[in-house]
Order: C-alpha cells, then structure tokens, then sequence
C-alpha cells in the first residue's frame, strides 16, 4: 500500500468543493448514508443557506416529514451558523435531535437515544434560558422534549426500528403558526 499522495485506488481524486475544501460528493440515501459512486440517491440538502427562522423550521418540517432527517439537521446547522448568537444552543439543540433521529432509524439505537436526551437537553435548556420562551419561532418545546424522552426510553427499553417519516416530531406541535 502506498503513502504517497494521489489518486484513490477507485481512480478517483480526491473530492473537493468549489473552494478546494475536502468534500465527500457520493451520493447519499435519504437517512444520509454514502451510497457508491454512480448510484441514484437523494438530492443533498445545499450547505450555508441562509434562511429566516420560519423558513428554516418549515423547511426542516418537510424534510423530517419525508423521513429525511439527516437532511433537516443540515437545516438547522445552517440555523445555527447563520443566526444570531443567543439563539445558537437553539438551532444546534434540534439539529442533534434530528441526527438523533436519523441514528435510531439507521439502527444504531444506542447512539440515537443519546443524541435525543442530548437535544432535549439543549432546547429544554435554551427554554429555561434568558428568553424563556416556550415557543421560539412557533416550535413547541416542552412536545418536542416530550417526543424526544419518550422516543429514547423506546429506544432503550425495547424499540429495536424506528421509521423516521412516521416517527418524525412536529416541531409546531398541532399549532398552526
């Protein structure tokens, strides 16, 4: 086995993206696992988009409704990068709840439980913060921290599938806003 910088044993350079960062360009299945190259797979949410809240959380909503929760998290990841500071521990709190979500329905329950108890903990903690607001841009916290406890003590006890579009939170609870 060579050391020496070049081409992968695939053929292929290395893949990088417009800037010459390192970036892996396979395809992706919609819970976000690497397909190989040349397989159809599912449109890759676009990174460093800037959106409103409100458009982050109905853009987030339709993807964990499609079951692609892999996706909704990148959305809140772009939340998070963009927004303002005192809103960060939000956004990076629900985007650990949508990858914990995605672990669950990739089988990995025990990591998927974590990830769920760490994101209720972020936005549970973000409520209780200094803007103690109960629903931040329309997304009911204290249902999604019910629905994140209760998916993880399934996770733990005896839930050994999760499907991610049936199984995936409303962020706005039944609100309409």
């Amino acid at each position: 086995m060579s050391t020496a910088p070049g081409p992968y044993e695939s053929g292929r350079e290395r893949d990088r993206d417009e800037e010459g960062r390192a970036r892996n360009q396979r395809p992706r299945d919609g819970l976000g696992r690497p397909l190989p190259y040349g397989t159809d797979g599912v449109a890759r949410q676009p990174e460093g988009v800037v959106r409103t809240p409100e458009e982050s959380v109905a853009e987030a909503q339709a993807l964990l409704d499609a079951g692609r929760p892999f996706h909704a998290h990148e959305v809140f990841e772009d939340a998070w990068k963009s927004g303002p500071p005192a809103e960060r521990d939000l956004w990076k709190g629900l985007a650990q709840l949508a990858v914990g979500l995605t672990h669950a329905a990739r089988g990995n329950t025990k990591g998927g439980a974590r990830l769920l108890l760490r994101g209720a903990g972020a936005v549970g903690g973000w409520q209780a913060g200094p803007n103690g607001q109960k629903r931040p841009h329309g997304i009911d916290l204290a249902e999604l921290i019910r629905w994140a406890e209760a998916l993880a003590d399934g996770l733990k006890h005896e839930q050994t599938t999760v499907d991610a579009a049936a199984q995936a939170p409303q962020l706005r609870g039944n609100a309409t806003t």
